[in-house]
């Protein structure tokens, strides 16, 4: 099996695949179309289709996004405060958890959250495809059970690679965060602690407790 351009090259079983691709849950792989064949139209296909099924495209695979109820609460709570701040000054788009992005030939990936500048779209307007030929400057991940770390290493491998700035990988469990800087250069985030745009956002921060705060009302009546 011959993998796509962000492999290592040919693979010989299905276990070299899995591995490849950073230790995935077999039942995350899309079998048709055959791994190794899949295209950005069969992406598109996935998700068009009556099983509305969000993947994402790597070495010619089709991987299932994993991403529960509560998952995508705390996605879409970082996109709302982050969008404030975005809106307000202008800077750019947000996309959700559904924002397919065609990173590279042959690279679909879909971050929980992204955020694209201005200067990476051309004529500062957004297009209409599917699949955005954009790279964000800033992905943000909230991790789910059934992501793997080595799945996560090679995400973080193909965001930078492909010219992404700045990465968020927040952690639910722990209500922790990995700020990445490069595909090996993080820092840790406590509980207690705030993410910052960094260069990316200047002057952007999000305590984590605001983001782990939403699963519980704040204002009660009466």
């Amino acid at each position: 099996m011959t993998m796509g351009m962000t492999g290592s090259g040919v693979v010989e079983n299905l276990a070299q695949m899995l591995e490849q691709l950073g230790d995935v849950p077999p039942e995350r792989i899309r079998w048709r179309p055959l791994p190794g064949t899949a295209t950005e139209q069969d992406v598109i296909a996935a998700w068009e289709g009556p099983e509305r099924r969000l993947c994402e495209l790597v070495d010619g695979v089709l991987v299932e996004k994993v991403m529960a109820s509560q998952e995508s609460l705390f996605a879409i709570e970082i996109a709302r405060l982050m969008g404030n701040f975005v809106r307000e000054r202008d800077l750019g788009v947000l996309l959700g958890e559904a924002g397919l992005l065609q990173m590279m030939p042959g690279l679909v990936r879909a971050p929980d959250v992204s955020f694209i500048s201005w200067a990476r779209i051309p004529g500062e307007e957004f297009g209409s495809k599917p699949i955005g030929a954009y790279v964000p400057d800033l992905a943000v991940e909230v991790i789910s059970p059934g992501n793997t770390k080595k799945e996560l290493q090679r995400k973080m491998r193909d965001y930078f690679v492909a010219g992404t700035r700045l990465t968020w990988l927040v952690y639910p469990k722990t209500q922790t965060a990995l700020v990445y800087v490069s595909p090996t250069d993080f820092r840790r985030v406590p509980k207690t602690g705030s993410l910052d745009g960094g260069d990316v956002l200047p002057g952007f921060t999000l305590p984590l407790a605001a983001i782990f705060a939403s699963t519980r009302r704040q204002k009660k009546s009466g």
